[in-house]
């Protein structure tokens, strides 16, 4: 009778918690509080080496001991000798597991071992005949059982490249993200790429902090939502009896606090959005957002140049970036495109002078769901994303948006009709927003009455009135310059990822079946 992949699991479960059992036999407790780490896999390498160089290895051409906790990954059995993999936070290391060096005792343990389970380790290093780095294990503990088997797959070094290949193993790319805790476990790569994400994050608030920004937490739950075109997730607060919404953007709280004379303010948080998912969204993400008194749109550019440059040097230590098939040059000074002048190049017909109906016409021919029923702002935001985004491939700043768009960005000087806006794009994508802040409560107000009767009309992303947010600009903001960036997307550019849920550790997904 064939063994079924679940039940192959299910055996394999039930050997792991025999094993449990028979280690508590032995009087070993399978899950240790601690153990005493003298070095990392990678550092204690690193000494050996120094050690052969210098010639201070012993006699038998080995170091002092050390003591290492880690990863059991594989495990090669011969007789009375085993070699081992260990893996920690810093790499691999091979561990030598001999009998008569350990005794009956702990062999009786290490018969007891499987893949994944968490060892403490001591011993010498040496090299072996086949010119490895290993240590000699004298004493070894059980610091936790891994009572499921993880997905190891089998590794193999390609002899052209250098690079490690992992054949098998944890494939499902879905399971991968909603078993983040076991994708990690078996891709260092994964964890590489949250470790670069933290560099950036790092070099961010940095580089910010060195301009005399102040770092603040406005609320997650508000009132009212605002700062962005998008629909908002409702919750409701029992103690006050109102309804609450998720914040879809952090922009007009920071402006009250540039109000009140926090002259450079910044905050690296989540925002959330009830909206689609797909390879570049996530209904929860992480947003950079700063704002500084007395600047306008253009010297944010020059800000997010080198904010850029900054980033993407934490992250890969050069100024340029691999995406997919292209090499992006994060060097200043950035493209500068015209927002219209770019839909009349790559789309043929001039969108300022255009009626709502000829837009929805060639939306509709681009393949644009609903176009017809899209309101001319949307139009316009989907023509651009259809026509004019996948051809800026270099960092490019594309500025002076159609009024309509920017509810929240002064007026051009010298043109009306457009507004001091720009967005950052690399790869086809987006990265950065910012404007020059509109600060003139009656404009503001007005914004505010337009989007309102595109509400009415139907377009339930356009933003609410916001009474308390035009008080505060009725005490008076000065002239201000604001930035939005998207940390996720960032990430993704530059270790090269296709898909936001790569860098997000736990991103929105479906439910499994049978769960609620």
């Amino acid at each position: 009778m064939e063994v079924t992949e679940d039940q192959s699991r299910t055996q394999v479960l039930e050997d792991r918690l025999h094993k449990l059992e028979a280690l508590r036999r032995l009087g070993v407790e399978p899950f240790a509080y601690g153990y005493s780490v003298t070095h990392r896999a990678a550092a204690a390498r690193t000494g050996f080496e120094e050690a052969e160089a210098g010639a201070t290895l012993d006699e038998q051409g080995e170091t002092e001991s050390v003591r290492l906790a880690g990863r059991l990954i594989s495990m090669r059995s011969h007789g009375k000798t085993v070699f081992a993999d260990l893996e920690d936070a810093s790499g691999r290391i091979q561990l030598y597991l001999r009998k008569k060096d350990l005794g009956e005792e702990t062999w009786a343990i290490i018969e007891l071992l499987d893949a994944g389970d968490w060892l403490g380790v001591e011993g010498p290093l040496m090299r072996t005949r086949m010119g490895e780095v290993t240590l000699r294990a004298t004493t070894i503990e059980l610091l936790a059982k891994s009572l499921r088997p993880l997905p190891f797959g089998k590794q193999e070094v390609d002899e052209a490249t250098g690079q490690v290949v992992i054949h098998g193993g944890f494939a499902d790319v879905e399971q991968r993200y909603r078993q983040r805790y076991a994708d990690l476990a078996v891709h260092p790569d994964a964890r590489e790429v949250f470790r670069i994400r933290a560099r950036i994050v790092s070099a961010i608030r940095g580089f910010l902090d060195e301009r005399e920004y102040v770092e603040v937490e406005t609320p997650v739950l508000q009132p009212l939502y605002g700062g962005a075109s998008a629909r908002p997730f409702t919750t409701h607060h029992n103690t006050l009896d109102m309804r609450l919404y998720l914040r879809i953007a952090d922009e007009l709280y920071l402006k009250r606090l540039i109000v009140g004379g926090l002259e450079r303010v910044y905050e690296i948080g989540k925002d959330f959005r009830n909206e689609g998912i797909d390879r570049t969204h996530n209904p929860e993400f992480t947003m950079l957002e700063f704002y500084q008194a007395f600047a306008d749109y253009v010297d944010m550019m020059d800000t997010v140049e080198a904010l850029m440059g900054t980033a993407v040097r934490a992250a890969t230590g050069a100024d340029e970036v691999v995406f997919q098939d292209f090499t992006l040059d994060f060097r200043p000074p950035f493209a500068r495109v015209g927002f219209l002048d770019a839909l009349r190049e790559r789309g043929g017909f001039d969108a300022a002078a255009a009626e709502r109906q000829e837009l929805a016409r060639r939306a509709a021919e681009l393949g644009i769901e609903d176009a017809h029923e899209l309101s001319r702002p949307r139009l316009l935001d989907e023509l651009f994303g259809a026509l004019v985004e996948p051809t800026l491939v270099q960092p490019t700043f594309v500025v002076d948006y159609p009024r309509e768009l920017s509810p929240l960005a002064k007026p051009k000087r010298g043109d009306p009709a457009l507004v001091e806006r720009f967005e950052l794009y690399a790869a086809g994508r987006e990265l950065a927003n910012a404007f020059s802040e509109l600060n003139d409560p009656l404009d503001q107000r007005a914004r505010f009455e337009d989007q309102a009767r595109l509400r009415q009309a139907g377009d339930e992303e356009a933003q609410r009135l916001d009474e308390d947010y035009l008080r505060a600009l009725e005490y008076g903001m000065p002239p201000t310059g604001g930035v939005g960036i998207g940390i996720d997307r960032l990430v993704m550019l530059v270790t090269d990822r296709p898909s936001i849920r790569d860098v997000i550790l736990f991103p929105t997904l479906r439910p499994e079946q049978g769960e609620s």
